[in-house]
């Protein structure tokens, strides 16, 4: 399974690079977008079904090899990943909310600062996530 987690951006590193070598017309490289991203759903379509059809040979064969549960650091990774794109987004609203409102009325920096922080708390959130995900492996 983890031979598809690498070889799926592999494969669309090389679609994107071969869609893009080919293109010629803006409706030509939307087919190639298309079929890579189809290709992409396919790989995890497979990946799905591998992992659903025997969940428990799966376990027995992680619990024989003494190996950390891989599928938690993936979920820690996904949980890092999310809560930091999610607290650039509101970084970035937010920073330039307050950037506005500080040029018109520059007392309220103390104000403007804290729900600038409370966007960045969303990366904290992910992270103490992650820790307790890793500590459960």
């Amino acid at each position: 399974m983890l031979t598809w987690l690498i070889v799926l951006p592999v494969l669309a590193a090389v679609f994107g690079v071969v869609g893009l070598l080919r293109r010629r017309r803006a409706r030509h490289a939307f087919r190639w977008l298309l079929a890579t991203n189809l290709a992409l759903l396919g790989g995890a379509c497979v990946v799905l079904a591998t992992a659903l059809v025997n969940p428990a040979q799966a376990s027995a064969q992680a619990a024989d090899s003494g190996g950390v549960n891989g599928t938690a650091l993936i979920a820690a990774a996904i949980a890092v990943a999310g809560a930091s794109i999610g607290a650039a987004i509101a970084v970035a609203y937010t920073g330039a909310a307050a950037l506005a409102a500080l040029s018109e009325r520059p007392e309220i920096f103390g104000r403007a600062m804290v729900i600038v922080g409370l966007a960045e708390g969303i990366a904290v959130y992910g992270l103490v996530v992650a820790i307790l995900l890793i500590g459960k492996a």
